[in-house]
């Protein structure tokens, strides 16, 4: 590529889209919000590369060799249901958005650990069939919210006065200590919540990676991709309670002095707090 210093490092944001350079050596990445390409499947050679980098962003870059391409559009879709009787949806097969946020990935690995779990419990009899509805009814809303998510990450990138206006409000607000901190949590999950019997604030909610008396962290004695029980205060009575759980549920005594005011866990299989 020649001509690239002209070329502003990281997200630009112009009157005919938006475009990426960097920062690593080579990585070009435009958007444009004239529609879908004519043919999604035709290959991103260099001449249309350059075509639409010139076009966005306004300076006259030769492109003469793309190592690697690939193109996608905004479009946002999910499937009402996740269960159809005996087929199961996950990851792009449920739901398909825009890459903007990188969500995809960890929304698909979410699906794929709430799902496991209760299929085994199912097919290995431990658990009735009813127990796969609460995937569509746990994870549906998850996938929904990410939609809603690109989609708004879509709609402050256009290029109209609205939208910059949009942007403008919103990159204030991402300044911010509360603003940075709701955005961080949505971003990496620590934003999902599912709706499960009980008022505290850890029910439902990703449980937090311990910090234990012993040394360990909790992450890792969730290895065995089964429930656990956290006895935080050695409370004889709560282990013989899931001793009949043998096999199915471990069960740990240990101290955390961060949380003092926990006295137990009960940890799902993956990794959400019951």
């Amino acid at each position: 590529m020649t001509g690239a210093e002209d070329l502003k490092v990281g997200w630009a944001a112009t009157d005919t889209g938006v475009y990426a350079y960097g920062p690593m050596p080579g990585r070009l990445v435009t958007v444009e919000f004239d529609g879908p390409p004519a043919d999604r499947d035709a290959p991103v050679t260099a001449e249309d590369l350059q075509a639409r980098l010139r076009r966005v962003s306004g300076v006259d870059v030769t492109i003469t060799e793309v190592r690697t391409a690939t193109r996608f559009t905004d479009h946002a879709r999910q499937v009402t249901e996740y269960r159809k009787g005996r087929v199961l949806l996950a990851g792009d097969a449920a739901h398909v958005h825009s890459a903007f946020g990188s969500q995809g990935l960890s929304l698909g690995i979410g699906d794929a650990m709430n799902l496991g779990w209760k299929l085994a419990a199912v097919i290995g009899g431990r658990a009735p069939e009813g127990l796969l509805d609460t995937y569509t009814s746990e994870r549906h809303p998850v996938g929904a919210w990410i939609l809603d998510w690109t989609r708004s990450q879509v709609a402050a990138m256009r290029p109209d006065p609205q939208s910059r206006a949009l942007r403008e409000i919103v990159s204030d607000l991402a300044g911010t200590v509360a603003g940075t901190t709701y955005l961080t949590a949505r971003l990496n999950g620590a934003g999902v919540r599912y709706e499960l019997p009980g008022e505290h604030p850890l029910t439902g909610r990703s449980t937090p990676d311990l910090e234990l008396t012993d040394g360990s962290r909790l992450a890792d004695h969730l290895h065995g991709g089964r429930a656990l029980l956290l006895d935080l205060t050695d409370d004889p009575e709560l282990r013989a309670l899931a001793a009949g759980y043998a096999g199915r549920v471990d069960t740990l005594t240990a101290g955390c002095p961060s949380r003092p005011q926990l006295a137990a866990v009960l940890v799902r299989p993956d990794g959400f707090t019951a």
